[in-house]
């Protein structure tokens, strides 16, 4: 017999994982009945075993995880500050086996945990998951990734980003990869432009604590754009695996810096004012419970940036993230240069040579085509090939936590790639903070500032 792998939450009994984390081990083991896993809670807050077990019975029930009364049972909670070296050792103490701790955690207290961690003895294949932030520049993302390493190596070091979920990814690597229609184009010979959004018709919805020190940039592009982009520009690796792959991300990310590094010219920022979304009406995020006005966080961020390599120079990749828009839209959008000649006899002129479009959540991948018939035979006009990639049957987390539990960290945020999303971002933290690039607004419910682009 195996012996099980213990799952060991810090903040269990904080909003993640009510949220995230248990409705996703509730739907792994629905799917994974037979997988060997003790699951224990360890929180700030004076929970009792049986309040705790109730949290986890509620998540199973919603995801319908089946009959795990005994799993449910055996759970347990620990009241603990894990910042004091003897609360946290006496949680890993007789632990045998694999052992995976979930820093469900603020940054902070995640930190200081890891320091108390370095001089506690864990078991030999103890694996680490924190969430995002990893550090709050290059420099403190660097001191934590040597932090991390005097207690565990590098591959069982799991930064969790859950877009690099296997499903959206493996989606536009099949796409790019493995068709003859598309693995000639990729590249400045005939991509014109590339975009990577993720707009929200949600506002703060009581985040505030944490994202009005952060804003949409950090919130996002610092951290999951960055890491699509790397997708995206990255040279075809030789293998999938957690070092080929990684390394071809981090090389990307190298690469990579503030399109003529002008980040007044190449960025833009903007915050929402009072407005609606559909039939709910949204204060001003400066009148939102939580926000200091004199931070300027701003809820919808751009910037565009250039991959300084042979395959990719001179196209401008553009990555926009915002709160409380008119719509949902997550998606990739790769433009094609416009064809060098027209015969004469088709009238219109195409500003692109086609748009190969991917949307997240659920999948589906569009093929938008110049195209002529109709009325006019000679007439063009823009005809759309759409098929479903599949919607993901996986919760997001469900994917990130069975890829912790299998020890694979090919997915995973490596310390290098961490460190370069920062360095990339620099530049436009200083002009942002210097006044240099103004801070924008828009109202709650609309596509935005009016004097921004928004035809992708």
């Amino acid at each position: 017999m195996t012996t099980p792998t213990t799952l060991l939450i810090l903040g269990a009994s904080g909003d993640l994982t009510s949220r995230l984390l248990l409705p996703a081990i509730a739907q792994l083991l629905q799917r994974q009945p037979d997988r060997e896993l003790v699951l224990r809670g360890a929180g700030s807050d004076d929970w009792s075993d049986e309040r705790w077990q109730e949290a986890v019975r509620t998540a199973f029930a919603a995801e319908d995880a089946g009959d795990q009364q005994e799993r449910i049972a055996g759970t347990t909670y620990v009241q603990a500050d894990v910042t004091d070296p003897d609360a946290i050792a006496a949680l890993v103490e007789g632990i045998e086996g694999a052992l995976v701790i979930y820093f469900a955690l603020p940054p902070a207290i995640a930190l200081a945990a890891c320091e108390k961690l370095v001089d506690i003895p864990l078991p030999e294949h103890t694996v680490l998951a924190l969430e995002k932030p990893f550090g709050g520049d290059e420099q403190s993302a660097a001191e934590l990734n040597r932090l991390l390493l005097r207690i565990v190596p590098e591959n069982r070091i799991f930064r969790v980003d859950h877009f690099l979920g296997r499903s959206t990814i493996l989606n536009i690597m099949g796409v790019r990869f493995a068709n003859r229609l598309v693995e000639p184009v990729w590249s400045a010979d005939q991509v014109q432009s590339v975009l990577v959004r993720y707009d929200e018709s949600l506002a703060l919805e009581n985040r505030a604590r944490y994202y009005d020190k952060a804003g949409a940039m950090i919130d996002m592009i610092q951290s999951h754009l960055l890491q699509v982009l790397a997708i995206l520009a990255m040279e075809q690796p030789a293998d999938l695996d957690e070092v080929d792959l990684r390394d071809a991300m981090a090389a990307a990310l190298r690469a990579t810096r503030i399109q003529g590094d002008d980040p007044i010219a190449s960025t833009r920022r903007a915050r929402y004012t009072a407005g609606r979304s559909g039939d709910r009406p949204v204060p001003a995020y400066t009148d939102e419970e939580g926000v200091d006005p004199s931070r300027e966080t701003e809820t919808l961020a751009e910037i565009t940036c250039e991959v300084n390599t042979a395959r990719w120079a001179g196209v401008p990749f553009t990555l926009r993230s915002g709160k409380a828009l008119a719509e949902r839209r997550a998606e990739i959008v790769v433009t094609f240069r416009p064809v060098r000649h027209l015969p004469e006899g088709l009238t219109g002129t195409p500003t692109d040579g086609g748009v190969l479009r991917f949307t997240l959540g659920p999948d589906r991948i569009d093929l938008e085509l110049n195209v002529n018939g109709g009325d006019d035979p000679f007439a063009l006009r823009r005809d759309v090939l759409s098929t479903p990639l599949g919607e993901g049957t996986l919760l997001a987390y469900t994917e990130v936590l069975s890829e912790i539990l299998d020890g694979d960290v090919a997915l995973s945020v490596r310390a290098d790639a961490a460190e370069q999303c920062w360095r990339i971002i620099q530049p436009v933290r200083d002009a942002w903070r210097s006044g240099a690039v103004p801070l924008q607004e828009y109202p709650a419910g609309s596509l935005g500032p009016e004097d921004w682009t928004t035809s992708h």
